[in-house]
This record gives structure tokens, C-alpha cells and sequence, in this order.
């Protein structure tokens, strides 16, 4: 028995979508032969899917509620459809490479959420995303969702099945609108697996396509997990507003779905003196306000009398609170015994406690003052619009805790970034983030150009830089236990020829010209990335690397991971791998000279490790 190949594709989005079926309705599914490999699958059969909903199914209805456009069908072919493609680290790019927890991921994010879902399926705390508002000149994701304008015309509308026009075909009507909500919702589809059952989304967007994102989040998410629209304010007045104009926007909008209803956001947290919280008394229990406890809205035969237990003095009045908990509050000497009417002590830290219900109106966040600070960060960089760091801080604390994951696929300048490192700096938490920006080019005759900015990704990794020192100085002796660091890694086509992937398709001339299946460029580095995404092993983990008899070892999370690329590996090298007690093992084909050696290796780690011949199989692999 040899080692088997890595698959080395991306998850199958089909798949991930029937294994979620079968763990709900297993009866529906039967297996069949595979015409291709011969071997048994799972597939679903849907008569029998449809007796178990009832009366609740149904096919292609005459007339029936549903949102779609040009282009839909597709999108959601795409979210699913695997890619061989692959994320080269950059360690020369990275700060803090072998420690870091976080990443910064340069490439279009479709392709890189494909690849993050075998290794963090179900591991994503929170997604926040800031994606293009669709206002005409930020777009810049130009998929190809393969739909002709003859079948734009005649799905939207324009064109009845004879070819006759018969309503005006308006931007707003066209692939405008339909080619935004198709990039939007197939990376929604292929991000929703990445989170945790307890997890939550939250997408920045202005009124222009509000509509369209809820329609498309109710689809991807459920109109059930809606958990409300948030909105800031992201101006104080309207300034310079023509006179003739009716309404000034000064506003934008968040809107929030949760993955299940078991997500709760952690509760608002109140800075004390700006919320009148104050400790005149010393009260152990902490800062406190005043807060009223009668009650307007009931009717005066509600009323009942509570007694001060120090004078004596009693009230009479209608209560916002039943007479045992006002019995109780007293006990607990939360009462303040005013002249007129009592009030009760409202503690800062009970305002503080997790589960605690927050306003959907978060007011004013100016980005003003974020500009500034930027401009100070780097002064050569144009910031436009960027978003209020506060506004983030806030929303990363109300709705994470401190070992979460925060991935943020339109990561811009990174100021998702910027906001977790000034969290976990406050609160000591160890959030790690995940960003994803595509290489979008800087106009060359700008300042920033000229200063050797050429994309978006140079500006967001510098900002993480420098942002990350200024907290690790303001940090002092603590600054060694905040993470400020990132790995850097970019989307590139696979590490391996052609060959690797349709080896029916090449012909003998063609296969002598192939020294490798491996291009030529790439690195040992570049195989264990490759190989960590295709297993599932997270891209954070640590890795260190040692050398036995010539041979490189690179060992990741001590033992999560083993491999060695190396040719002519000894039994030394295996006895060195094999003492990590790992859960994995990997080779490539050039570390064996013939079949037999791939043979003695495999049982030489059977022995070692007393694995039995199915967890050989599977624990080992070559590339």
C-alpha cells in the first residue's frame, strides 16, 4: 500500500451543501456508482425528499414570492464550482511571521473564501464587510457570470421571447444592478459556511442597494436570522446643503444577520463618565447613576406604598417594579431615598453584562477625526471616506469575545485591522483577524503612487504596520502579549502543471516535457501553504523547520502537520517526523526514487506510530 495524493482543490460548495442535508434528512439520500472513478457516492433522492416535506415542496410554481435577476443562477453555479488555485506566503511582506495569528490575504475574495473553507468552516466569529455601494465608479469586481445580453434582455424584461422591446432598458433595469447583486451574493454564499453556528454577519452599506442587500441576505441568511438594520450617523449637521435641497443624508446603515438564533451580541459598553456613571459613596458594587423607578404608564389602582427602613418615611406611587423586587432592591441598599421620590442605583457593571439587548441607532461616529489620525499615520497616503475607527472598535466589541476569529473580505484600508489591535490592546483579548483585499491599482498620478503605494494592499499592510507599533509603544511592558503582527499571503494559480489535474488530456510529447509536476518557482513553502489550505489546517498555526540528514523538516502546530519535500529522505528523517507524533504526514513524489520506498515509508510510520493500515491511508499523503 503507497500514500495517497492530496486532492489539492478547494472545497466542493455541492458537497458542503449535501453533507448539511444529510445531517437532517439521511433517509433521503441513496448511493450510486460514480461513472467516473467507480466508486460508491452519496446523492439524494428527491422523491423521497419530497415525502418528507409534505405538502411544504414544491417545483416551479406559476407565480410564487422570490427576488432574483440576471445572472442569479450563475452566481450561485460559481459560489459552489472548486478552483485549483492556491495562497503563496510572503514572509518578507509579514510582520511577526511565525508568531502572528493574523492574515492579510491579497486576491479576489470569491476565490480566496473558497479556499479558507475546508479550514475554517465553522470557526469565524464575526464577518464584517464594507462593499463597493455600487454608486457607478467603485466597482471593481468584474466577474463573468456567463449571460449574454440576448438573455439579460429577456429575463429582465426588455425583450419579450419574439425579440419586441417593450420597457425602456434604464441602468436601472440592467446588468447595473444585477452585476453588483450577483458579486455579492455568491461570495455571501461561500462566506456563510466560514461562520460559527453562533456567529454573525454585519455588511456596511448606504441606501443605494439597501434594498437589494436585504433581499439577498433574506435568501442567503433567512428571514429569520435577520437581526435589525443598524444605523450611524456619520455627519452632526447638514452644512453647506443647497438650500433647495429636501433632505441631507448624513447617514449610513449595518445591516446584521445572525448564522442561528443562537448568536446574542455581548452587550453595550458604556464609558462611565460619559454615561454619568460616578462613585460619590464608594460603593463597592462600583459606579452607579441614578435611574427612576416609578412608573408612567400604569393606572393609579396599581399603586402601593414602600417604607424608607432607616426614617420610616413611606411613599405611595405607581412602580415601575413588582413589590418583591422593590422589597429586594431595598434589602440590597439599592434605593436612594430622596425627598420627593426615591430613585435606585443603575451600576455601570450590570450595564455591562453580556446578552444585554443594544440600540439599533449607534449616533454620531465622524470620520473626521479618523482622517486626521491617518493622515498623521502616513502622511503621503489620501484616505477617502475611510470608516471611523471608533465605529469599529464599538462594533467588534459589542459582538465578539476575546479569542474570536473577524474575517473581512473588502478589507480596504484595513480598518478592521486597526480596531481589533486597539481592542485587544484595551481589554487584553487576543482576537485574531482574517483580511482579504483585492490588488486594486492606486492611480498612478497620486501622491500615494508616487510614494510607492501601487495598489490598495500596499496601503492597508502599511497601515497595519505602523498602527501595530504605535500600539506595542503605547502598550509599554504589556506590549509583548498584543499580536500586531500579520502573515501575508496572495492568491496565485496552483503549485503544480497541468498535467497535475488532466493527465487524459496530455499527450507522451507533451508529458517528457514536464521535469516536474511542480512549476519551477515554487517554494517548499509555497507546497506546505498549498497543503495546509487543501487538509484544512488554519494558516495561522505556528511552524518552525529543521534539518535532518540534509532533508528539511517543517513541523506546523508541533505536530498538526509534518513534511518534508526533500529528496532521497532517510529512515533517520522518518524517525525524526515520525517522533513529532503527528496527525498528519507529507510528501512529495520526488522524495521517493520508486514505488518501493514510498512502500517502506508507509509502513515504517505504521510502526512507529502504531497506526493500523486505514489511519496510514489516511493520515499520509503525498504531492
Amino acid at each position: 500500500m503507497t500514500p495517497n495524493h492530496l486532492e489539492l482543490k478547494s472545497a466542493d460548495g455541492t458537497k458542503i451543501n449535501l453533507e448539511a442535508l444529510y445531517q437532517i434528512a439521511p433517509s433521503c439520500f441513496t448511493e450510486v456508482k460514480d461513472e467516473k472513478t467507480g466508486e460508491l457516492r452519496h446523492v439524494v433522492n428527491f422523491t423521497t425528499l419530497r415525502q418528507l416535506l409534505g405538502d411544504d415542496a414544491v417545483d416551479d410554481a406559476p407565480e410564487m414570492y422570490q427576488f432574483t435577476w440576471p445572472g442569479k443562477q450563475e452566481a450561485r453555479r460559481e459560489a459552489a464550482r472548486p478552483i485549483t488555485d492556491t495562497l503563496r506566503p510572503c514572509p518578507e511582506e509579514s510582520v511577526d511571521w511565525d508568531t502572528t495569528q493574523n492574515l492579510y490575504i491579497e486576491g479576489d475574495n470569491l476565490a480566496v473564501l473558497k479556499l479558507l473553507q475546508k479550514g475554517y468552516m465553522g470557526k469565524v466569529k464575526m464577518i464584517y464587510i464594507d462593499p463597493p455601494y455600487n454608486t457607478g465608479n467603485d466597482f471593481v469586481y468584474h466577474d463573468d457570470f456567463s449571460i449574454s445580453q440576448k438573455d439579460m434582455d429577456l429575463f429582465s424584461g426588455d425583450v419579450d421571447e419574439e425579440g419586441n422591446r417593450y420597457r425602456k432598458n434604464t441602468d436601472s433595469n440592467g446588468r447595473f444592478h444585477s452585476d453588483w447583486c450577483s458579486m455579492m451574493y455568491s461570495r455571501l454564499l461561500a462566506c456563510r459556511s466560514l461562520l460559527k453556528e453562533d456567529g454573525a454577519i454585519l455588511v456596511s452599506i448606504d441606501r443605494d442597494e439597501i434594498s437589494n442587500l436585504l433581499r439577498i441576505m433574506n435568501d442567503v441568511f433567512g428571514e429569520k436570522n435577520y437581526i435589525d438594520t443598524i444605523v450611524w450617523d456619520k455627519k452632526s449637521s447638514a452644512k453647506g446643503v443647497p438650500p433647495q435641497t429636501m433632505m441631507v443624508n448624513v447617514h449610513e446603515y449595518i445591516v446584521a444577520y445572525s448564522k442561528s438564533n443562537t448568536f446574542t451580541f455581548t452587550g453595550e459598553k458604556r464609558d462611565a463618565e460619559a454615561d454619568g456613571f460616578k462613585n460619590p459613596d464608594n460603593d463597592p458594587r462600583g459606579p452607579w447613576r441614578e435611574s427612576n423607578i416609578k412608573s408612567t404608564l400604569k393606572s393609579p389602582d396599581e399603586a402601593f406604598t414602600i417604607v424608607n427602613p432607616d426614617t420610616g418615611k413611606e411613599y405611595t406611587n405607581t412602580w415601575a417594579f413588582s413589590r418583591e423586587s422593590l422589597e429586594r432592591m431595598i434589602a440590597e441598599k439599592r434605593i436612594l431615598w430622596k425627598e420627593s421620590l426615591p430613585k435606585q442605583k443603575e451600576f455601570l457593571f450590570e450595564m455591562t453584562n453580556e446578552n444585554k439587548a443594544i440600540k439599533s441607532n449607534w449616533g454620531l461616529f465622524d470620520s473626521q477625526s479618523t482622517t486626521v489620525y491617518l493622515k498623521h499615520l502616513i502622511p503621503e497616503v489620501k484616505f477617502d471616506n475611510p470608516k471611523p475607527i471608533k465605529l469599529m472598535e464599538y462594533l467588534l466589541d459589542v459582538s465578539t469575545q476575546k479569542d474570536d476569529i473577524i474575517l473581512d473580505f473588502f478589507s480596504g484600508s484595513a480598518t478592521t485591522a486597526h480596531a481589533l489591535m486597539n481592542l485587544n490592546s484595551r481589554d487584553e483579548g487576543n482576537r485574531r483577524f482574517i483580511l482579504v483585499q483585492i490588488q486594486e491599482d492606486i492611480d498612478k498620478d497620486s501622491d500615494s503612487y508616487k510614494a510607492g503605494y501601487h495598489t490598495i494592499c500596499d496601503i492597508g499592510k502599511e497601515r497595519i504596520r505602523r498602527c501595530g507599533k504605535e500600539i506595542k509603544e503605547e502598550a509599554g511592558i504589556l506590549a509583548s502579549n498584543i499580536d500586531t503582527g500579520f502573515r501575508v499571503l496572495k492568491l496565485a494559480d496552483s503549485n503544480f502543471n497541468e498535467v497535475y489535474f488532466t493527465p487524459k488530456e496530455i499527450t507522451q510529447d507533451a508529458i517528457a516535457g514536464f521535469i516536474s509536476n511542480i512549476k519551477e518557482d515554487r517554494t517548499d513553502l509555497d507546497l506546505l501553504f498549498g497543503a495546509m489550505l487543501d487538509w484544512g489546517v488554519q494558516l495561522s498555526l505556528p511552524m518552525s523547520k529543521e534539518t535532518v540528514d540534509g532533508c528539511d523538516i517543517y513541523t506546523v502546530n508541533e505536530g498538526d502537520l509534518v513534511a518534508c519535500f526533500s529528496e532521497n529522505i532517510t529512515e533517520n528523517v522518518v524517525s525524526a517526523m515520525a517522533a513529532k507524533m503527528p496527525l498528519r504526514v507529507l510528501f512529495r513524489d520526488s522524495c521517493f526514487s520508486e514505488d518501493k520506498a514510498k512502500i517502506n515509508v508507509f509502513e515504517l510510520f505504521k510502526q512507529k506510530l502504531d497506526w493500523g493500515e486505514d489511519e496510514a491511508i489516511k493520515n499520509i499523503r503525498v504531492i
